[in-house]
């Protein structure tokens, strides 16, 4: 049985023991004086000053600060997946210098096997979310304008990690008619000029043919030697540069299939006669 406490009210003497005394030893007034103390129970986090009390103390402040970014996270998913979209949707019109027209009014998107066929039921936009894996997988998505260029999605590696971006190419299916460049970590004023749009402008009127032969465009240190299939690399980012050359080859290859195809329908056009007009040719 724990031992009680009682203390006198005249002087703050704490005597121990079953009852108060018959007087102070101290000051020597009656037991009347006396009152006993209640001991507090003390739990395992009452002392707000022990270790037991701090950890608990900072576990649940960490799962409600996390609690709170989960939920504002899944709060701003949808707008962050919109405006994601929207940038998209922009980048790919000001490849072809169409940032007035309505994405979807003007561009038609689709993908297309390793053979250039149309792959029905894909989600274009999603695929974008991951290029290299979509790549991999033998999906091509591709944009169409209503005037009959096309935008070609491209990725790959810079120095410190991913460039990617896309690529216009004219009615011909040669002519570069604009680039739209970005990147993750690439080091300002280098390698970062590639999302620059007068470095950009540098790609404009290039060929990615040779005649019949794919050859893509190539950044090429110490100046362009070929300015029918060349840019200058950029000063200081060769690894950028080199990148970027790797880039665009590798991902226009996995097209070649389509523009081929397209190239010889735009040089032998199916002549196209109405039934009206055999009826009048036949008159």
């Amino acid at each position: 049985m724990a031992t009680k406490k009682f203390k006198c009210n005249v002087c703050g003497y704490i005597h121990e023991g079953d009852a108060a005394p018959a007087n102070c030893p101290v000051c020597g007034v009656p037991a009347s004086e006396f009152t006993e103390l209640k001991q507090e129970k003390k739990g395992l986090f009452s002392d707000k000053n022990g270790n037991a009390y701090i950890i608990m103390y900072s576990t649940v402040m960490v799962v409600v600060v996390a609690v709170l970014l989960a939920v504002a996270a899944l709060a701003l998913k949808p707008r962050q997946d919109a405006n994601d979209l929207n940038e998209k949707k922009q980048n790919i019109l000001a490849s072809l210098s169409a940032q007035d027209q309505s994405y979807d009014e003007y561009i038609d998107a689709y993908v297309v096997d390793k053979e250039g066929k149309r792959i029905e039921g894909e989600d274009v936009f999603a695929l974008l979310n991951d290029l290299p894996g979509t790549f991999e997988a033998g999906k091509f998505p591709i944009f169409e304008a209503k005037d009959g260029r096309v935008v070609i999605p491209v990725t790959g590696m810079g120095l410190w990690g991913p460039v990617w971006g896309y690529v216009a190419l004219e009615k011909d299916m040669d002519t570069v008619a604009g680039i739209i460049m970005a990147h993750k970590g690439e080091t300002p004023g280098l390698g970062a000029e590639i999302a620059t749009p007068k470095y950009q402008a540098n790609f404009v009127g290039k060929t990615i043919f040779e005649g019949d032969k794919f050859v893509s465009v190539k950044l090429r240190k110490g100046g362009a030697k070929d300015p029918a299939h060349e840019v200058d690399a950029i000063s200081g980012g060769t690894k950028t540069s080199d990148g970027v050359t790797a880039m665009l080859y590798n991902s226009l290859e996995n097209y070649l299939p389509l523009l081929e195809a397209k190239r010889a329908a735009g040089e032998n056009p199916a002549a196209e006669v109405s039934n009206e007009e055999n009826v009048e040719n036949n008159e």
